[in-house]
């Protein structure tokens, strides 16, 4: 493996602190609802379900197939999508820059502009210098 430029190792560096800087996404990351017994729970519901499935096909009679399926899609929905933790959709709410207080005085100028614009502002830099 190759180790990293100089100029590599800056914009690893500066993307790194960036991506750290960001409240918003550090707080999705954090967001997650899949408790290990809501999956193995969900777990044994999907498996449930396949049970239900082949006793259908077994029995030959389609409802129950049917049923099997839904079950099965049900618990797998309900591992993905489904939130374990009432409080956690509380902190997503306020996402004005008026809700959330004088903390985010001192980051004001450096949100004026948003990750996609520095990436492509940084983009046409290193196509402008042939830094590809």
């Amino acid at each position: 493996m190759m180790p990293l430029s100089e100029y590599e190792q800056r914009v690893l560096d500066q993307l790194e602190h960036d991506l750290g800087q960001d409240q918003s996404l550090h707080r999705a990351m954090n967001r997650s609802s899949r408790t290990p017994t809501r999956v193995i729970v969900g777990i044994a519901g999907v498996v449930a379900g396949l049970g239900v499935v082949i006793a259908g096909v077994a029995t030959q009679l389609p409802l129950v197939g049917i049923a099997g399926f839904a079950l099965m899609a049900g618990f797998a929905l309900w591992i993905l999508l489904g939130s374990s933790k009432p409080e956690e959709s509380a902190p997503a709410a306020p996402r004005t820059p008026q809700s959330s207080g004088p903390a985010s005085a001192p980051k004001a100028p450096r949100n004026n502009k948003d990750f996609m614009q520095r990436f492509e502002e940084r983009f046409d830099r290193r196509r402008d210098n042939n830094e590809f």
